[in-house]
């Protein structure tokens, strides 16, 4: 009886690790939430990038604006670390910081800020029309908030970052805070 019962047990065990939903993901697993990895964007190099230049990698895109007080430092600077962290496996993976701020997250502006938190690390923007469209396609938020006073604006955005796995499926989502050793881990899983 105790070797039929282990048999099954050992069957059990096998047959949930060959299934991809049985991760051990510290992120939200949002394969079948109806999102779309589809944007054509200019990077800030010059360079038009879509989902296709990224096959094969597993992609982290974050969407904020480089005036972000708090949310897109953090999140960008934990995203360095979790990179870091997975040492010769780090050229696997690309982080895109998608600006909600087109207006003032110029080409210049994007190539400033966003390599200061990793030299691999690229920003993305495009007219207010294209960034209308990929925020649709990613079910991300965003609105501009003007100060009564006529000072500069804010952007209301999402604070969260979307997992793209190496095939170009949307993956998980990654919740504002998360520790980066958490995403180290996540990332690991899907490479």
């Amino acid at each position: 009886m105790r070797i039929l019962l282990l048999g099954f047990l050992c069957s059990l065990l096998l047959a949930c690790g060959s299934d991809k939903t049985a991760l051990n993901l510290y992120s939200s697993d949002i394969s079948d939430a109806g999102l779309k990895n589809e944007y054509s964007l200019t990077d800030h190099h010059g360079v038009k990038r879509t989902a296709a230049d990224f096959a094969g990698k597993v992609v982290v895109l974050t969407f904020g604006y480089t005036f972000c007080p708090d949310v897109c430092p953090t999140t960008l600077s934990d995203l360095s670390h979790a990179v870091k962290a997975l040492g010769p496996l780090a050229e696997k993976v690309q982080i895109i910081f998608v600006t909600v701020d087109p207006e003032r997250d110029t080409q210049l502006v994007l190539s400033q800020y966003v390599p200061a938190f990793s030299p691999s690390f690229l920003g993305l923007y495009g007219t207010p029309e294209q960034t209308v469209e990929v925020a649709k396609n990613f079910k991300a938020f965003y609105a501009k908030q003007q100060r009564p006073d006529g000072g500069a604006y804010s952007v209301d955005h999402s604070a969260g970052s979307y997992v793209i796995d190496p095939t170009g499926k949307i993956r998980l989502f990654i919740k504002y805070g998360e520790k980066p050793d958490h995403i180290t881990q996540d990332l690991k899983q899907l490479l």
